[in-house]
Formats: structure tokens, sequence, C-alpha cells
């Protein structure tokens, strides 16, 4: 396992970050911490959960399986979502923060989050009373470094800008979703992220399994696609035309390199410039060691660039405008 460091911070992470949204629901407790343990003996330092997976059961399960070994493991939940049913039970205000920090030290057995995120923007409360509060987390060590979820280009930039403007603690990561087949990142977010020295943390790397062998071209009655809510990972939102074409692709490069499909999709993005740890999750172990086996090898150039061309955004305006008028200076 080959580690970097967490954007403009010190922390070193593993290429990969364990996800745990499945604990305690698809996963019970048993495999959830045999899956955490093996991780760890892999060369794992990085776990991801939120407050809100399974009503904050992940979060427990996750503390138990940190305890012996704290120190040695990067932490990241998460704050946003509801956890009450009253007005202020959501949101990034300071009072929700405040009350949520502490809920998931205690379900987390521990006494600091190593990564403390907001899930996503709050359009509610101004940026700078939810930085404010972010950094009195951090002066108080009850938070080491903070990140963002799911933003526009702009959140994210308004956030540095009020951050700097103000002395306030800067984010160090975005976790996003990016794969194969959900490049929307390549229009502004890749860009400013390499600019300002932020962390990619993709999730759902795998498009949510639709780039593995489980699923054909037929509406899924199972799993995570078979949501019939629609949502980011639905069928609704995958089973294009255009993904097919990716998965087919991702399917060839599999069959060449002697590879599974999943192993080929979470290879493409450690090998993308800009990536720190793409977040995987597994329902089973046998997930798990697959999702694995994407470490440790080198995919070739040539199979790389094929699926890069093949899943690449269409040109768009502006960039296609700045780009033909670059003046190829640095």
């Amino acid at each position: 396992m080959k580690y970097g460091l967490l954007g403009n911070s010190g922390i070193a992470v593993s290429e990969l970050c364990l996800g745990t949204m499945t604990f305690g629901n698809t996963t019970d407790e048993q495999q959830s911490l045999r899956m955490m343990d093996q991780f760890v003996e892999l060369g794992g330092n990085f776990l991801d959960t939120a407050n809100v997976y399974v009503g904050g059961r992940s979060e427990e399960i996750v503390g138990k399986a940190i305890k012996p070994r704290r120190s040695e493991l990067i932490l990241a939940t998460k704050v946003r979502f509801p956890t009450a049913s009253h007005v202020n039970g959501g949101g990034l205000s300071r009072k929700h923060i405040f009350e949520s920090v502490e809920a998931s030290l205690t379900r987390l057995g521990t006494d600091y989050i190593d990564l403390y995120q907001v899930h996503t923007w709050d359009q509610a409360t101004p940026i700078e009373e939810t930085l404010r509060a972010l950094d009195d987390l951090v002066a108080s060590g009850k938070v080491r470094y903070i990140g963002c979820s799911n933003f526009y280009a702009w959140h994210l930039m308004k956030s540095l800008a009020v951050s700097d403007a103000r002395d306030y603690a800067r984010f160090v990561s975005i976790q996003q979703q990016y794969s194969l087949v959900s490049r929307d990142m390549d229009r502004e977010l890749l860009e400013l992220c390499l600019e300002e020295n932020i962390a990619i943390i993709p999730w759902a790397p795998i498009g949510g399994g639709f780039l593995t062998d489980r699923y054909g071209k037929e509406y899924p009655t199972e799993g995570r696609l078979a949501n019939p809510n629609g949502g980011e990972s639905s069928w609704t939102v995958r089973g294009t035309e255009r993904n097919f074409a990716i998965r087919e692709a991702v399917q060839q490069a599999a069959e060449e390199l002697g590879r599974t499909t999943a192993q080929v999709a979470l290879r493409w993005l450690l090998q993308r410039q800009g990536i720190t740890s793409p977040i995987f999750g597994a329902r089973t172990l046998e997930q798990f060691e697959d999702n694995m086996g994407a470490v440790g090898w080198e995919m070739p150039d040539d199979v790389w660039a094929k699926l890069d061309e093949v899943s690449s955004l269409p040109s768009e305006y502006p960039k296609r405008f700045i780009t033909k008028f670059s003046r190829g200076l640095k």
C-alpha cells in the first residue's frame, strides 16, 4: 500500500480509503470488524464514516475497531444531514456542528477526529459561521483537519477565500463523486483542487457497482442501482448508452490485463492526477478482497489512455475557448 499527503497537510493516508456506509446494515458487525482488521493488516490507515450512516451505528462499529490502534489510523466522519426531527436538528449551524461532533466522538469512542467533513453545502447557514465553528473545533483539539463534500467549485473557492481572509482552518480535502462514469469534476473542480492543493477523495469509484460484471443492460431488481427513488446511485442515472460503452471498455481492459472490472476502475482512478484516496465500500469480504486487488500494480499507459478517452466529457465552453487562446506559457 502506498501513501500520500492529505492535500496541504502533513498527514499521510493510504492510497485506498475504506468506506463504512454498509457497516451495521448490509454488512453485520462481525464482518465489518474483520474487514477493518484486514484493511489495516494490508497497510490501509484511512477510514471514512458519517454520523448518519445507519443512524450512527456505523460510527459505533468503527469505534470498536479503532480502539486498540487509534494513533495509527486516520479517521474521517461527517456532519450536515438531520440527526433529530426538530428544526435545528440538521445543517451546518454552529449549534448543530457542536452537538454533532460530541455525539460522533461518543459513538467513535475517541477524543478527536482526524478529518471532519461537511457532508454537503448548507444554503441556510452563512459559510462564515460554519468555518468559524470548524476552526474552533480545530483549536480545541477535537478535530485535526477539516474537509468538504458534494460541493460546487464556487462553494469550495468561496470557503477557501473566507478561511484565508479570516485566518480560519482551511479545507484540506473534498469528498466528491468521481469515476469513469461520473467525471463531472473535470469541468472545474478538478483543476481548482490541483491549483489549491486540495486532496480529492472520490466516492462511488466503481459507479455504485455499475462498472462491475454484476449488472446487464436490464433494469436491476436488487443492489444499489435498483433504488426506485432515483438519485446518484440508481439505474436512472447510470443506465445510459454512453455508460454502457464505458463499461464495455473496462471489461475489455480487465480481460487484457487479467484483472477484474472493479480493479480496473479503481486502478484508473489511482493513476489519475490529483486523486488522493478513492473510497471503496464492500458488503462482503469477497468484495473487499476484490477491491484491494487494485493496489500493487500499474496499468499500462495505453490502456489507461483508452479508458480516459472513452469516458472523457465532451469539449465545452469556456474551457474550449480558453484552451484555443492559451499562450502556452506557465
